[in-house]
């Protein structure tokens, strides 16, 4: 009796991890349907989060020669500015899923020359990067991940000690009266970005990091900036 309800164990455990990594996979590849659909046109949301993607990178604190890993990247919107802030010594790396939004930041950085930037197409929840980075960053690309707290681990793995990763991201309405609205919201963030409804951002962020902690919000809270911080762990004990 006991052999069968082990072997009855593993066959559940095997089944559920099939059906898991069927709907991982069936997610990547709706966010590679959606957002290379989205590639010619991601220019209106350029313009329209300009000023939070930039309250972002600020909040990055990056210096002349620093790696910087932009995780999501879509068409390249926060190349200049993160270049600007590393310097011509200093190395970007980029990843994103979507072939389409690859094709277009790897034009990007072609027609400004940029020789220290590289774009990856990668799942970036198993991304694999040899060289540690000073911080990273995403814009409205974590809540969209296959993982949520996969990627966090990789990009957690990935930074150096003392350094920061920052995000601003979308969600539905944290709190008051106007939360009534979040079923629309939820479905249309599903439709328009294949968002992903069950795994919390700041959750996966609290879980993963040393520190997190929401720094700005905007729309009604909607939108916000999160500043996660990898500590030195010899300091820590």
């Amino acid at each position: 009796m006991d052999s069968d309800r082990r072997t009855r164990k593993a066959t559940e455990t095997t089944e559920s991890a099939v059906v898991d990594n069927r709907e991982y996979e069936a997610h990547l590849e709706r966010s590679r349907t959606v957002w290379d659909r989205w590639s010619d046109w991601y220019t209106l949301s350029e313009r329209d989060f300009e000023p939070m993607r930039e309250d972002a990178m600020d909040r990055l604190e990056l210096q002349p020669g620093d790696r910087v890993l932009d995780i999501g990247c879509g068409p390249g919107v926060n190349f200049e500015r993160l270049r600007n802030e590393i310097g011509p010594d200093g190395e970007l790396v980029a990843v994103d899923y979507s072939p389409e939004m690859v094709v277009k930041a790897r034009k990007r950085v072609e027609e400004h020359g940029w020789k220290n930037v590289e774009v990856r197409r990668a799942d970036a929840a198993r991304a694999e990067f040899d060289v540690p980075f000073d911080g990273a960053i995403a814009t409205l690309s974590m809540s969209v991940m296959a993982d949520i707290r996969d990627t966090a681990e990789t990009i957690y793995r990935a930074l150096t000690p003392d350094s920061r990763f920052v995000v601003f991201d979308v969600r539905p309405v944290p709190d008051g009266p106007t939360r009534v609205f979040n079923p629309v919201i939820r479905r249309f963030l599903r439709w328009y970005a294949n968002w992903n409804p069950d795994e919390s951002v700041i959750e996966a962020f609290a879980t993963v990091f040393d520190e997190c902690a929401i720094v700005a919000t905007y729309n009604g809270g909607c939108t916000y900036t999160t500043v996660c911080e990898k500590r030195n762990q010899s300091a820590g004990g």
